[in-house]
């Protein structure tokens, strides 16, 4: 392999196809290395903690009655798929809390796509632990130009670009793991382009963590497919009636390998399980409710202020189950306020929507389109009793610089999460397992300690 720069006078499509294909193991820095631990981290413990969600059962119930029984494991069951289904259900697994990590580049949730089809394919390309660490960070960085050149517009007309955008980038990764040369990874990038697919329409609702795991199956047959002599075009991407126009009227078709910094350092977490562009506003609420220790009863009003197309996404006036709140921002600052543990996953079931206090308070709180620093910035505006305003504003958007202080907030996280299935010593085996994948020999013991 080579790290050459592909030709600009080439479309986007095989500029993506000859970076993935040549980039050199030595151009990965050892810091896109240890973000790709935290990555894989983060990913195992939301995984395993949504592992018995109804979606999972249903998902593992459908896979087994129709004969996609197999050699490919999950994470936190006994349950062995073949590797489509599997990774089909460990990324559908993976996005079932809406825990996972986000990354603005992409508009959307890189790891539980690029990871899940990546596990699926490891054993058959007998990889190493580093092989699938490399492999992580080449698809998150596809995922992220590719996320880049689709432009805000792709996301705000409605399509999903964790499973769109997702698509590519877990084929691009799974596409490096088995060896593709630059011609047969632009196949597959194509072949992925044309299954690129996933509705906003269905945020709030089961269907929504079921296109990761679509996007993860997608990716790996798109990579088998190509393998296997498949042909496609060699600009599914930036054709006239290729992804890009079709799914965006931002699309640019352009392509620059990443330097010194990847896409997956710029990856942020979440400390909620809740839609991510609800995040700068819990957090704007928790902070004045502990600085004033303010109680429900000293508010009358809250405005929220975030960027007016997010009234699409995380406004839903009147959630009735946990998957409604985690895109209801009125209902978590109500939470917050009423000091509701926002944080953990227990709380988001349809006691807690349908509960009378909260449902009084978000009432009193009010949406509103504004224009803000970025798309994930936020503004809570809070009217007190005695007529005192109290405003602030968070941007939960920005990366991490501090890698030793991110790591420290994903093993507090991960402990939340995995402990009470597995016991403080064997979290702490699994959690080892993650960050240290890239000395390893392969996944295989990822998926040992994971099991309850």
């Amino acid at each position: 392999m080579s790290s050459a720069c592909p030709s600009p006078t080439e479309g986007v499509t095989r500029q993506l196809a000859h970076w993935v294909a040549t980039v050199e193991p030595g151009a990965i820095s050892e810091r896109a290395r240890r973000c790709a631990g935290h990555a894989l981290l983060d990913w195992t413990g939301v995984t395993l903690a949504a592992r018995a969600e109804p979606l999972v059962e249903a998902l593992v119930a459908d896979a087994v009655a129709n004969g996609e029984t197999g050699a490919a494991r999950l994470i936190g069951r006994a349950e062995t798929l073949s590797p489509a289904f599997a990774a089909l259900v460990n990324g559908a697994a993976s996005h079932a809390l809406d825990f996972d990590d986000v990354n603005q580049r992409l508009h959307g949730h890189p790891t539980v796509v690029v990871v899940p089809a990546l596990l699926a394919a490891a054993p058959a390309c007998d990889a190493s632990g580093s092989d699938v660490i490399d492999a992580l960070v080449i698809g998150t960085e596809v995922s992220c130009a590719v996320g880049a050149i689709m432009g805000d517009d792709h996301y705000n007309r409605g399509f999903h670009a964790t499973a769109t955008v997702g698509c590519i980038g877990a084929v691009a990764a799974v596409g490096r793991l088995m060896g593709f040369d630059a011609a047969r990874t632009t196949t597959a990038l194509s072949i992925a382009a044309s299954q690129a697919s996933g509705l906003k329409a269905n945020f709030g609702t089961m269907t929504k963590p079921l296109h990761a795991g679509c996007a993860a199956m997608s990716g790996l047959l798109a990579a088998r497919w190509a393998a296997s002599g498949l042909t496609a075009s060699d600009n599914a991407l930036e054709s006239r009636q290729g992804m890009g126009v079709a799914m965006s009227t931002e699309f640019v078709p352009d392509f620059t390998p990443p330097g010194r910094r990847f896409g997956i350092e710029d990856n942020c977490y979440k400390y909620y399980p809740a839609c991510y562009l609800t995040h700068s506003a819990i957090a704007a609420t928790l902070a004045l409710r502990d600085e004033h220790g303010l109680t429900p009863n000293d508010v009358d009003g809250v405005d929220i202020c975030l960027l007016p197309t997010h009234d699409r996404v995380c406004n839903i006036a009147d959630p009735q189950d946990g998957l409604g709140i985690k895109f209801s921002v009125p209902h978590l600052i109500a939470m917050a306020l009423s000091g509701d543990d926002v944080g953990d996953p227990g709380l988001y079931t349809a006691a807690t929507a349908t509960r009378p206090d909260l449902v009084a308070l978000r009432k009193r709180i009010h949406f509103q389109g504004a224009e803000l620093s970025s798309r994930w910035a936020g503004r809570i505006t809070l009217t007190c009793g005695d007529g005192q305003r109290l405003e602030r504003d968070e941007d939960v958007g920005i990366p991490a610089e501090d890698l030793g202080r991110q790591e420290a907030l994903l093993m507090r996280k991960f402990g939340s999460l995995v402990t009470p299935a597995l016991g403080s010593d064997r979290a702490d085996e699994l959690a080892a397992g993650a960050l240290t994948m890239a000395a390893a020999d392969g996944p295989a013991t990822l998926f040992d300690h994971a099991l309850p």
